[in-house]
C-alpha cells in the first residue's frame, strides 16, 4: 500500500481526549439545566463541535448559547486536559510510520477547534512531525461530516485526496473522509468497529501498531 498523503483525525485517534471533553461537556450542560448522562452526552457530541448542536443545547437548557459559555467551556476542558491528556497508545509511532511512508506529507484535519489541537498535539509530542499542517473544521464554511477539513489539508499538501488515507474513529469523521474522496480507515480501540457499520471503509484496526506496520 502506497499513499501520498496521510490524514489523521485528532481526538480519539492521535489522543485520548474524548472521556474528557465529554466528561466536562456532561458538567457544564448539567450546571445549566440540561440533566444529560455521560452516555448519551458522549453519543450525541462525539465527532462534532459543540455549536453544531446549538438548536438542541438551547431547546434542552432553555437558555441560548452564547460565546461567554463556550469560552467558559474551554476554559475548563483546557485546564483537564492539560492535566489529564494522554497519546494514544502508539500514536506517536503510527505518526512517525506515516511520515516516512509519505515523506512528510502527513496533516491533522480535526472537527474541533485549532486551539485545542495544537495544545494535544504538543503535549503528546507529535508537533515536531505535523508542524503548521494543521486544520481544523471551525475555520471552514462546513465541519465533519462534510468534507472541508479534509480537502483543505490535501489541497495544502498538494495530494490528490484519492491518493490520500485517512484516519478516522467515528461515523462522522469518516463520512468526511469518504465524502474528500479518500481511503478511510476506522480506528477502534474497543474492537467492535460498529460505528462505521454500512459505510465503506477499506480497514477496521484495533491498535496504533496496525497503522504502524501497515505504513512501514
Amino acid at each position: 500500500m502506497a499513499f501520498d498523503a496521510v490524514l489523521f483525525d485528532c481526538d480519539g485517534v492521535l489522543v485520548d481526549s474524548e472521556p474528557i471533553t465529554n466528561g466536562v461537556l456532561r458538567e457544564v450542560l448539567n450546571e445549566s439545566g440540561w440533566a444529560i448522562s455521560q452516555a448519551e452526552c458522549m453519543q450525541i457530541f462525539i465527532g462534532k463541535a459543540v455549536r453544531d448542536e446549538r438548536a438542541r443545547i438551547e431547546a434542552e437548557t432553555g437558555q441560548p448559547l452564547t460565546e461567554a459559555w463556550m469560552r467558559a467551556f474551554y476554559a475548563r476542558r483546557d485546564q483537564r486536559l492539560r492535566a489529564e491528556l494522554r497519546a494514544m497508545d502508539g500514536a506517536l509511532q503510527a505518526v512517525i510510520a506515516a511520515h516516512r511512508h509519505t515523506a512528510g506529507r502527513i496533516a491533522c484535519a480535526s472537527g474541533a477547534d485549532r486551539p485545542k489541537v495544537v495544545m494535544q498535539i504538543h503535549m503528546a509530542g507529535m508537533a515536531p512531525y505535523f508542524e503548521d499542517r494543521i486544520f481544523s473544521g471551525h475555520d471552514l464554511p462546513r465541519s465533519k461530516p462534510h468534507p472541508d477539513v479534509y480537502l483543505a489539508a490535501a489541497a495544502h499538501l498538494g495530494a490528490d485526496p484519492a491518493r490520500c488515507l485517512v484516519i478516522e474513529d467515528t461515523a462522522t469523521g469518516a463520512q468526511a473522509g469518504l465524502a474528500a474522496g479518500a481511503t478511510v480507515w476506522g480506528y477502534c480501540p474497543a474492537g467492535h468497529g460498529r460505528a462505521f457499520d454500512g459505510m465503506r471503509l477499506t480497514r477496521v484496526f484495533r491498535h496504533m501498531d496496525e497503522l504502524a506496520a501497515a505504513l512501514g
